[in-house]
């Protein structure tokens, strides 16, 4: 008798009751087994999950109900990156608190989430802009500024002029805001600090310890700390430009003294000291350097603005000939914060050297060749030659490699004198810089200092803690309200008890994400951690989230941790010891009219039809036809996205996770369709057909594996793809295992179907039982309210989600057959399957039955046969 179909809308929200009333996934720090700590990247309250959210947290699902089956204690929190600058803009746009904006959201998305059955313990869930959250961060930041590891500057920043706040470099994409997307500006202003260059060399140097984590992770940090070794290079000003620059020498620090013969010009920032002193005396000057400070100070702007020179009619003197005088340029692509401010241009070996060299005709010179490359004919035209070789047109250098060059100059310059000191020295540098953390903006972490007249910087008491965001506050003009509000910015100095001021600036929000990870292990605690159950769960096992993160939030998650073990909150330096980032949710996009110009189109606007092979979209309230664009990101700017609403609401959560894990691999992007999305529905349907249909026959016995027998395929089938699925969950490989269930749900689809129709042998039976709960079992990670449904159905005691992991019986996964390989005179003509125990005898008698032997000896005895037992065969002829 044909059974009910799965009915998601009544399963799902059901069992998502019985797992939370029974407190399933909540998480015991008593619990004596083996830890497991399983964390996607928490989200950000815009309003709505997508797609991408699916993915990600089904990933850290499938992973987190594995091994909470095999046996380990699991902790798989939630929470919320809730501070930033959207919902400022929320509040001037549509006239509501940046507060109950955030927290609406949150309501919305905690209830999309939960909807997807997700085994989260939510009893561990927080808000960074929970006052609890913060209180905690502001502790931090006390324990941090006492250790050192904070300070406060003047510095250059990035300004964005629209949502008024300074930006990290790392926040500033193509010269532009990360969020606002409009043109950064340069500004000095006073800024506070955290130290993380004091851990450059141990950042950079414990990556090599991060071993499951990408390498491709692991390269882009690397790049972005960017140690260096080099010289630190004193070049003496000539004696006519000294009183002009108002010193005696420029430093320049360089990776490649190898080059010098072939500089010929010196560049330094705006703001060196020389342009400073410049510029006081000459208006063009100052005009040009204010030119320069109005670009973003990213190495991306960097790279792509024109690059512009200021010759200041300074020039230095060579420092392997003091006869020969470079010109000095003041130059838009040096930087303050970066080395010296000051570089030496060599044209043929750096390619912005080469176009500012070009631009203001100045000499080319190549000083390095490739290997094997002739010395008399080798030019630098438009493309400048930055990599090792050979050293000509270099004097002594002649003949040498590029770092015997490097040696013969650093020896030659740290043992000569410029004045009474060593006119060069060995340095390691790095390109990181320390993470400037200040933001001009109300919805962030108030930074917990005074400001007094009398007393200056004053942290504020850790017993006055927190330093709660006022809640009267107006956006109703633009900058940051903390500034302008009447009460709370005036406060008494906590050291001499006169009226002094609440620092305004907040804390940039990627402080706010850096430590979370940690709060989740005991976030009910006074302190900001119980530094013994942090140890105990951290480091985090497995890491889920997108490669966009793999330059800010992880590095900042490494420093705040190491900041965390120098101020006494947790033992250890690294944070996340398997890191996983999965690909992106993609789909096609839509056009109505004509080109670039036509409108987009929502995919629920549209039905798409196949006529004679080809696929048209048509509009579904006009008709008319739409243009099927490309596959790109899911954006709301292109209309390209999907509700996961809709798809829960249509074919329910199991059929959306089944689907995001299985179209491709985990690491690489998924294109979303709606013929792949029916596909994952039709086999939840087919699961709980077959296996709800013969439920009333399974029943009747216990599960038992077959040993022998026609039902011994049935079990092998089934083990096998434990063994196989086992290994593809421990290794992230869902869309690996999604293909293995396939084949074992199309194995077992006539024994089910059998077995439903009664009347089979108990031993069969038994053995499908077997396999169906083995099945069950596999998919629960992945569709778990369809496999609760299906082991209730079989009638199992309890829910699945707390059953342990199957085990396979290593006697069905063993391959009892071998594929031996059948040469003919030494040229391989066949191949013979047989029993891996078969005797020489029986391996003879079998490979002169087959086909391409019998044609070989032609009816002949064959002269030798040579068997290698499990190896091969070799019959002469």
């Amino acid at each position: 008798m044909a059974s009910e179909r799965y009915n998601p809308r009544d399963a799902e929200p059901r069992w998502q009751k019985n797992w939370s009333e029974a407190k399933t996934f909540e998480t015991d720090n008593s619990d004596t087994r083996d830890k497991y700590y399983v964390l996607e990247m928490f989200p950000y309250p815009s309003g709505r999950i997508h797609m991408g959210h699916v993915r990600n947290y089904a990933m850290g699902d499938v992973v987190a109900r594995y091994k909470r089956a095999r046996g380990y204690n699991v902790l798989h929190p939630m929470g919320w990156d809730a501070f930033g600058m959207p919902a400022e803009n929320a509040a001037m746009q549509n006239k509501v608190h940046p507060k109950d904006w955030t927290y609406q959201n949150i309501a919305t998305m905690r209830a999309q989430l939960k909807s997807m059955g997700l085994s989260l313990d939510w009893s561990r869930e927080f808000a960074t802009c929970d006052v609890d959250y913060y209180h905690r961060q502001q502790h931090l930041f006390l324990d941090m500024m006492e250790k050192g590891l904070v300070y406060r500057k003047q510095s250059k920043v990035n300004w964005d002029p629209v949502d008024q706040t300074v930006l990290a470099n790392e926040q500033v994409i193509d010269g532009r805001g990360w969020r606002s997307g409009a043109l950064v500006e340069q500004r000095e202003l006073t800024q506070w600090f955290f130290k993380i260059t004091d851990f450059a060399e141990d950042l950079l140097d414990a990556l090599d310890t991060l071993d499951q984590w990408p390498e491709k992770v692991r390269l882009m940090q690397k790049n972005w700390i960017g140690r260096s070794e080099g010289l630190t290079i004193r070049w003496e000003l000539s004696d006519a430009s000294r009183a002009a620059a108002d010193c005696s020498e420029i430093e320049v620090y360089t990776t490649r003294p190898d080059t010098l013969f072939g500089a010929s010009f010196l560049a330094i920032s705006a703001d060196h000291p020389v342009a400073k002193a410049l510029a006081a005396g000459n208006a063009d000057v100052q005009e040009f350097c204010e030119e320069c400070r109005r670009q973003g100070t990213s190495l991306a702007a960097l790279e792509t603005a024109e690059k512009k020179g200021f010759n200041t009619g300074l020039t230095v003197k060579h420092p392997l000939d003091p006869a020969w005088e470079l010109p000095v340029f003041i130059a838009n692509f040096v930087l303050m914060d970066y080395g010296t401010g000051a570089i030496f241009g060599c044209p043929s070996g750096d390619q912005r050297d080469l176009d500012f060299a070009r631009k203001y005709d100045l000499p080319v010179v190549p000083v390095v060749m490739p290997e094997g490359g002739d010395a008399a004919s080798f030019t630098v035209g438009t493309e400048a030659y930055d990599g090792d070789g050979v050293m000509i047109n270099s004097r002594f250098l002649n003949g040498l490699s590029t770092d015997a060059a490097f040696q013969t100059v650093a020896n030659m310059l740290t043992g000569q004198t410029l004045g009474n000191a060593p006119q060069a020295a060995r340095k390691v540098n790095f390109r990181l810089r320390d993470w400037g953390i200040s933001r001009q903006r109300y919805w962030g972490c108030p930074i917990p200092v005074i400001h007094c007249d009398d007393c200056g910087v004053v942290p504020v008491p850790k017993q006055d803690l927190p330093v709660k965001l006022p809640d009267d506050v107006t956006f109703d003009v633009p900058g940051n309200p903390l500034d302008r509000h009447p009460t709370w910015r005036n406060v008494a100095c906590p050291c001499c008890g006169k009226d002094a001021r609440r620092e305004t600036d907040t804390m940039d929000t990627f402080v706010d994400s850096s430590w979370y990870f940690a709060r989740f292990t005991a976030p009910w605690k006074n302190n900001p951690t119980d530094p013994k159950v942090a140890d105990h769960w951290l480091p985090v096992d497995q890491y889920i989230g997108g490669i966009e993160h793999a330059i800010l939030h992880l590095l900042y998650s490494r420093f705040f941790t190491r900041a965390m073990r120098e101020t006494g909150h947790v033992g250890l330096k690294e944070p996340f010891k398997g890191l996983f980032t999965q690909g992106m949710v993609v789909h096609e996009t839509y056009r109505l009219g004509e080109g670039q110009n036509g409108q987009w189109v929502a995919p629920a606007e549209i039905r798409i039809e196949e006529i004679d092979g080809a696929r048209k979209a048509y509009m579904l309230s006009s008709g008319e036809e739409v243009a099927i664009g490309s596959i790109e990101k899911m954006s709301k700017s292109k209309k390209n996205v999907v509700d996961p609403d809709d798809i829960i609401a249509s074919y329910g959560a199991d059929t959306a996770r089944f689907f995001v894990l299985s179209d491709s691999p985990p690491d690489r992007d998924v294109i979303w369709s709606e013929a792949g999305v029916e596909g994952a529905h039709r086999f939840v349907q087919r699961v709980w057909r077959l296996i709800s249909e013969a439920a009333p026959e399974l029943v009747k016995v216990e599960a038992v594996p077959a040993k022998e027998g026609p039902a011994l395929a049935i079990s092998q089938a089934a083990h096998k793809t434990l063994q196989a699925v086992q290994g593809d969950f421990d290794k992230l490989a869902f869309n690996k295992a999604v293909a293995r269930i396939y084949e074992l749900v199309n194995a077992l689809a006539n024994p089910l179907t059998q077995v439903a129709a009664g009347g089979q042998d108990a031993t069969l039976v038994a053995a499908v039982r077997d396999a169906a709960q083995i099945l069950t079992q596999i998919i629960a990670p992945m569709t778990p309210h369809l496999a609760e449904e299906c082991w209730t159905v079989l009638g199992n005691a309890g829910m699945v989600a707390e059953a342990a992991w199957p085990v396979f019986d290593p006697a069905l996964v063993a391959d009892n057959e071998v594929l031996l390989p059948v040469q003919i005179n030494g040229k391989k003509r066949a191949e013979l399957t047989i029993a891996r125990d078969a005797d020489q005898n029986a391996i003879q008698q079998a490979v002169l039955q087959l086909e391409a032997v019998q044609a070989a000896l032609a009816g002949n005895p064959p002269k030798k046969i040579i068997i290698v037992p499990q190896r091969i065969i070799n019959i002469v002829v």
